[in-house]
């Protein structure tokens, strides 16, 4: 079985194993940057892709459900933000900066 060309942005799996998305792909140099879903950055070669699948340790996979794993999200729990503030928004808006001599 001939191993596909990895793409960029698409999703595998090792054979029983962790997902990673393919990041970026070199041809001149024969180089893939791989990322696991906890924001782990590997680089791989080409040979090791071809090896990989023709030993069947690598695997189309789906998309994690949960595209916040290695991503630095933060949930939003409006208890804690301040949600309380009184109707009067223009008190969170910035002054003007107008009058500001930028060459001074």
């Amino acid at each position: 079985m001939a191993a596909p060309n990895p793409s960029i942005g698409e999703w595998y799996r090792h054979t029983g194993g962790d997902s990673f998305e393919v990041v970026a792909f070199d041809e001149d140099d024969g180089t893939i940057e791989i990322q696991y879903f906890d924001g782990t950055v590997e680089e791989m070669d080409t040979e090791d892709w071809d090896t990989q699948w023709a030993e069947r340790a690598l695997e189309t996979a789906e998309p994690p459900e949960d595209w916040s794993g290695s991503v630095d999200v933060e949930s939003t729990d409006d208890s804690a933000t301040g949600s309380d503030i009184s109707g009067d928004e223009s008190m969170l808006r910035a002054s003007s900066l107008d009058g500001i001599d930028l060459f001074e």
